[in-house]
């Protein structure tokens, strides 16, 4: 796990990258901005009151040196956000009631990420995952070609890294939907110098079983293929097939995948969330995540019961992903 972070490290020391986070208050914020401000990996931005944070940071007997606070009750540039607000919404907000959103910290932020005074954003120690999410939805929004953000785990024991998606966002996929998904899960693969091989999972080996869930995992294999012929990827396969060699010799003996898949795609957010915890509990695996991937550009919720060390880690993967 630390090998993972130090690569994270190297990528993004030096390379003077900005991560907003919306709950400047909040202790652990605070203190995960304090150490990556001090070792000078990236320049946190805290949102919430300059005389109440720096009172805080002075409690917890913490330095703010480095760390950047906008307020938005102060902001110098908010007429321009606001204007950003407005253009980007489309009519769905007056400049009236634009004023009003963007006092709250997390659409605030998102702005920031929006208009690049910023390069990525944290947030979700004190708020939900859709506070969170959906000003990202409306502001930053996914990327060309991209319909849906979708959500990853890294999953680490020891020098073994795979990548596990979608485990927290999409319930039920279409088949556009998972072929994104994968394409996406291996940039994300590629961030943390995982060479992607992909798997498209399912209750079937290569047509081993016929139904509407099947026929859906083996059309996304076609899309992902024809939206990315470069990338090593295959199915829909049982996991075993697509991670065990003797196992994909008799089952899949002429795909690419050799039973050496390191990118798992799950049909549903019910098996994905499923086999991650499965993983973790019983495989002794880290589980690094969520990830949100297919934004353009960085937004990562926190879960509420995170730690400054989980903020500290997610404000390094946010920054990877802004490179």
């Amino acid at each position: 796990m630390s090998d993972l972070f130090t690569l994270l490290k190297e990528k993004v020391t030096g390379k003077e990258l900005k991560i907003v986070f919306p709950e400047g208050m909040d202790e652990r914020i605070l203190t995960a901005a304090n150490r990556l401000a001090g070792e000078g990996i990236l320049k946190p931005i805290l949102v919430g009151s300059n005389e109440e944070i720096t009172k805080k940071a002075d409690e917890l007997n913490l330095t703010l040196d480095g760390v950047e606070i906008y307020d938005p009750n102060t902001f110098e540039g908010m007429n321009e956000l606001v204007q950003s607000f407005v253009e980007r919404r489309k009519g769905k907000a007056t400049e009236e009631q634009a004023q009003k959103i963007l006092l709250d910290e997390n659409y605030f932020g998102t702005m920031l990420v929006y208009t690049g005074q910023a390069h990525g954003l944290v947030s979700g120690a004190a708020h939900s995952t859709a506070d969170t999410v959906r000003p990202a939805l409306q502001i930053i929004k996914t990327k060309e070609g991209i319909k849906k953000t979708s959500g990853v785990f890294i999953m680490v024991r020891g020098d073994e890294k795979y990548v596990f998606a979608d485990c927290a966002i999409n319930i039920s996929p279409n088949s556009q939907d998972l072929a994104e998904i994968a394409i996406e899960s291996a940039k994300t693969a590629d961030m943390f110098d995982i060479e992607p091989r992909v798997a498209m999972l399912s209750f079937s080996t290569k047509g081993s079983a016929k139904s509407p869930e099947t026929e859906r995992v083996a059309e996304a294999v076609k899309m992902a293929k024809e939206m990315q012929p470069n990338l090593v990827l295959d199915g829909e396969f049982q996991f075993d097939a697509a991670f065990v060699p003797s196992v994909a010799k008799s089952k899949a003996p002429d795909s690419v995948i050799k039973g050496d898949a390191n990118v798992f795609v799950f049909p549903s957010l019910e098996a994905g969330n499923i086999g991650y915890k499965i993983a973790q509990r019983l495989g002794n695996f880290e589980a690094v995540g969520p990830i949100l991937q297919g934004l353009n550009a960085p937004v990562n919720d926190l879960s509420r019961g995170c730690n400054a060390e989980d903020v500290y880690k997610l404000a390094l993967i946010t920054a990877g992903q802004a490179v």
